[in-house]
């Protein structure tokens, strides 16, 4: 069976003619999919590709329920590693969020793309990408027609049931990534807007976008029964990801930048109400906190813990597809015991495409900067910086949290290569060579391959060739982790408890047990005893960055923290390596790579101006823009 990943569909790029122009593109083209029995296969897989209409769709219940499971389709398309690659027929590899923030390096081509935009601070209305816009409400108009017409399919009333909680959810979810790129957005109920309606082009205030968003999931979560879906529902919606949902909700919601920070009221005509609350409450952590406690008490999603043979060795294993499998003593382990929701993918080499050297026909997805290494600490627990941590600055990747290694290639690390019909492990080489004029020892090496000296390794399976077809593993990605969870409680419970409690330091002990630091004498894994609630906030923001790197969250973290003027308006490094030719006596020269740029503006999106242009007394323009 074959996978659709990119969609067949051509729409209006612009929300006005989308939204009329939506229906009669569906009806040429619609994608039906249909759900399997077994857990280590994608619910998404194709069946049947057919040009039908809304009476043909919702007359059977296999074409109903296939209409739904598309929505699905584009759920994971803002954190796609290769977000921003060039429109077919390019071939050319390009990055995601991960290369628009502190994170990666992004590739050099020749088309301007939107990670570039906002590295270089030049991002606008005119240029930036309208991906969010268009893939969002072509979701939100289908989940409306799904609406519609649902009740009138043959479906059972307990399956009409629970297909309309998944749909509702997936709305919220569609208008959550609207409102973290822009603020408040158009919302528009459950209308279906045709050809020759008239269209809301006014903006909702950041607050009614909120309350809606969370009404909408509590009610699809009233309807579902499973918290976790298991089997043929594998991969769907249950309870336990729309409390998860929520809890990321709310943690936006409190968070500086939308809870009652001055942004934007100095714009001339500009409504701050669009884009955050008008004043602060406290109370808003409190409810951030309890969302997180609520998935926390389900009892059904736990920490993976796997330290054998390496230390470390769960923090890989969880990163990939739905497994159970058993151990040697015939014990169960749930490798993906913490995830909640996913974006289910076929089998392929996409991401290792992307993230591997070229000496794999690979590469483009980024490259890791010296301050996103240098933010791992030593195994035991310990920064870098401190003296007690045993960094050797001559051997620098020795000793480091595993979660490293599991996150980046360096020089001399080992990728996978199909080689005589089988896998094997070869070394790269990313050194300059000094008994050859400091030239590049291989196309991997600084300067050719590798602008930083460092490849991403992290979600890349170790027996998938980048360059080899015959290597598929499944692509699927994390998009609701448990990890994501501990760490919502415990930012959301420093913030209004203001003094940080057991309950606090056990949500970042288990994350860090299951990266494989020592516990060290005191069982804190490297943590500081007795930390201010200041101290606290900074050991919780590190270990969001370290745990969920290049998930999509450091880009949207580094705004509602207020701190993108800081952590994204700095000049990035990179790691300069020579060795002689036999690869001995390495030097190591950190090396300037690129200056970021950060402008006011840029902690929000600017909405597309072909969305602007259509109301410019309804559709307001972001502050600063």
């Amino acid at each position: 069976m074959k996978f659709i990943i990119e969609s067949d569909i051509n729409f209006y790029s612009n929300f006005y003619m989308l939204m009329k122009n939506i229906f009669y593109s569906l009806l040429l083209m619609l994608i039906i999919f249909s759900g399997v029995s077994c857990t280590d296969k994608s619910f998404l897989e194709e069946t049947v590709t057919s040009d039908l209409d809304r009476e043909t769709i919702f007359s059977d219940s296999a074409y109903t329920e296939g209409f739904l499971t598309d929505i699905y389709r584009s759920i994971g398309f803002d954190v796609a590693l290769n977000r921003f690659k060039p429109p077919w027929p390019k071939t050319i590899q390009a990055g995601g969020l991960q290369t628009m923030c502190d994170e990666l390096e992004f590739r050099v081509i020749s088309d301007i793309t939107t990670d570039v935009l906002f590295v270089t601070g030049s991002v606008n209305p005119v240029s930036v990408s309208n991906d969010v816009f268009k893939t969002c409400y072509e979701n939100i108009r289908k989940v409306n027609i799904f609406f519609e017409n649902v009740d009138n399919s043959p479906l059972s009333a307990s399956l009409r049931t629970k297909y309309k909680a998944e749909a509702r959810f997936l709305r919220a979810w569609y208008y959550f990534i609207l409102v973290k790129h822009y603020g408040g957005v158009p919302l528009i109920g459950d209308v279906v807007y045709d050809k020759d309606d008239e269209m809301k082009t006014e903006r909702d205030t950041y607050e009614d976008c909120i309350d809606y968003i969370v009404k909408e999931t509590q009610m699809a979560a009233r309807d579902l029964t499973s918290v976790k879906p298991r089997g043929r529902y594998n991969g769907r919606i249950g309870k336990g990801a729309c409390y998860a949902f929520i809890s990321r909700v709310k943690l936006y919601a409190a968070s500086p930048l939308f809870n009652g920070s001055d942004f934007g009221s100095d714009a001339p005509g500009f409504k701050p109400e669009l884009i955050r609350y008008l004043d602060y409450k406290k109370e808003r952590w409190k409810e951030a906190m309890d969302w997180a406690d609520s998935v926390r008490n389900t009892g059904l999603y736990y920490v993976h813990v796997n330290n054998t043979p390496v230390p470390g060795e769960g923090f890989y294993e969880k990163m990939f597809p739905s497994t159970f499998t058993y151990d040697k003593k015939g014990n169960g382990v749930d490798y993906y015991a913490g995830t909640i929701l996913e974006h289910k993918k076929a089998e392929s080499n996409e991401r290792e495409n992307l993230f591997q050297p070229p000496s794999r026909n690979s590469g483009g997805g980024g490259y890791p900067y010296q301050e996103f290494v240098d933010m791992f600490p030593m195994r035991n627990g310990k920064a870098i910086t401190d003296p007690a941590s045993g960094y050797d600055p001559n051997n620098p990747y020795a000793n480091r949290d595993p979660r490293f290694k599991n996150s980046v290639l360096c020089d001399l690390d080992s990728v996978a290569a199909f080689i005589s019909q089988q896998v094997q492990r070869v070394q790269i080489s990313i050194y300059l060579d000094r008994d050859n004029n400091n030239k590049p020892a291989t196309k991997d090496g600084f300067g050719t391959g590798t602008p930083t000296g460092y490849y991403p390794n992290k979600m890349v399976h170790r027996l998938v060739d980048g360059g080899n077809g015959f290597t598929y593993q499944s692509q699927s990605m994390p998009l609701l982790r448990y990890e994501e969870i501990l760490l919502n409680y415990a930012e959301a419970a420093n913030e209004w408890y203001a003094s940080p409690n057991k309950d606090i330091y056990d949500c970042l002990t288990k994350i860090r047990e299951a990266a494989g630091i020592a516990p060290g004498t005191d069982g804190l894994y490297g943590l500081k005893t007795g930390m201010t609630q200041e101290e606290m906030r900074e050991a919780i923001h590190l270990e969001r960055r370290i745990e969920l790197a290049l998930e999509g969250h450091r880009f949207f973290d580094v705004r509602r923290w207020m701190i993108a003027d800081k952590t994204d308006n700095q000049m990035m490094h990179g790691m300069k390596i020579t060795r002689n030719t036999d690869k001995t006596n390495p030097a190591y020269d950190k090396v300037e790579v690129r200056k970021h740029v950060f402008r006011k503006a840029m902690y929000l999106w600017p909405i597309p101006n072909s969305e602007v242009s259509k109301a410019p007394d309804k559709m307001l323009q972001n502050p600063y823009y």
